[in-house]
């Protein structure tokens, strides 16, 4: 039995590399693309391409198994719709910003939630019109690979420092998700029948404020920094 073909965009972030190391242990065939020339593994191929519906990706093949969208989802909505590759499961990850800041103060975080709306009813358009099965998972503040900008920023500051200075009115709550676990749900994900056509929200499984989450940061650190 020849193994299933994944076709995987964003295999180099975070969320992606992950979610390589997984599916290339399940016994998929992996073809990941990139801008840059990298170089292939047990399980995994990578091609020279990008999401831009312009330029020609090398290598793509006919038809695969599922589609997995790590990276930006409004590049990937774009070039979906106008993709006439042959395959019945879409996977990809949004944000949960979608929602969080639909009705935001601030006009740029009003207009991400716009890009991320209007890119998830484009997946799941033309995932209909092909009969295709879509499913959305709609991340949090992600972490765990030590690339992140939020807690791995946090941490680079406070050890170069000595300390982390906390901003004045940083009270909200945060939800991180490992990226383990988010590969872990796209990989379960493709297998479940339950999930065509849905979106999930998926935070971390604790809510802390900001500040806590902050002190545990800092507390794991081996220098142990000072939150001012």
């Amino acid at each position: 039995m020849s193994a299933r073909v994944a076709l995987v965009f964003g295999g180099s972030g975070q969320i992606g590399h992950a979610l390589l190391v997984r599916l290339a242990a399940q016994g998929w065939h992996c073809l990941a693309i990139s801008r840059e020339p990298r170089e292939d593994r047990d399980g995994v191929r990578w091609l020279r391409g990008c999401l831009d519906p312009a330029a020609a990706s090398q290598g793509l093949p006919r038809r695969c198994d599922a589609i997995f969208s790590c990276g930006p989802l409004d590049l990937f909505s774009i070039w979906y719709a106008g993709s006439g590759l042959d395959c019945g499961r879409i996977l990809a990850f949004g944000s949960t910003s979608r929602d969080v800041k639909r009705h935001a103060q601030d006009p740029d975080e009003r207009a991400l939630a716009d890009v991320l709306r209007r890119a998830e009813e484009r997946v799941f358009h033309a995932a209909a019109a092909r009969g295709a099965h879509a499913t959305l998972l709609r991340p949090t503040l992600v972490y765990g690979a030590g690339r992140d900008a939020n807690l791995t920023r946090i941490a680079r500051l406070a050890t170069r420092a000595g300390f982390f200075p906390l901003p004045r009115g940083a009270t909200g709550l945060r939800q991180p998700v490992h990226v383990e676990d988010l590969a872990a749900a796209a990989a379960d994900a493709a297998d479940s029948p339950a999930t065509h056509g849905k979106a999930y929200a998926l935070p971390g499984g604790e809510t802390l404020p900001y500040r806590e989450m902050v002190a545990r940061t800092l507390a794991a650190l081996p220098s142990k920094p000072r939150l001012l």
